[in-house]
């Protein structure tokens, strides 16, 4: 497996841990279909309104140097994942409000991985 991949793996792996930490639910892990994927799918007991189901997109890189990793979502690619948790919700039979968050780790190893989250990316 290419360095890029494995350290996108740790990334998720990190993103993961972080998003049960705050007491959500994980779902789903690299759901995909023809139109895309969704790195995780979670619940978040506490939404603003209640429980709500969320696409965690996850962007991870060993440093800062070559940008922040906000940088690699672009309006299509959040016009992509928000077409994507609704059909999650419909294969999966789940109605209700649903939401894309988006994680940013960072660190090259995982013992020095450190996370932004941004809460309902428009």
């Amino acid at each position: 497996m290419r360095r890029k991949d494995l350290l996108g793996r740790a990334g998720e792996e990190f993103a993961a841990r972080y998003v049960t930490e705050l007491g959500w639910r994980l779902l789903d892990r690299n759901w995909r279909c023809p139109a895309g994927e969704l790195d995780l799918v979670a619940l978040d007991p506490m939404g603003a309104a209640g429980p709500v189901i969320v696409a965690v997109e996850v962007k991870t890189r060993r440093s800062l140097d070559f940008g922040h990793p906000w940088e690699a979502i672009d309006a299509a690619k959040l016009a992509r994942l928000h077409a994507l948790i609704r059909l999650w919700a419909h294969e999966h039979g789940v109605s209700g409000p649903v939401r894309v968050d988006a994680v940013a780790v960072v660190g090259a190893a995982a013992a020095d991985m450190r996370c932004e989250h941004l809460r309902a990316v428009a």
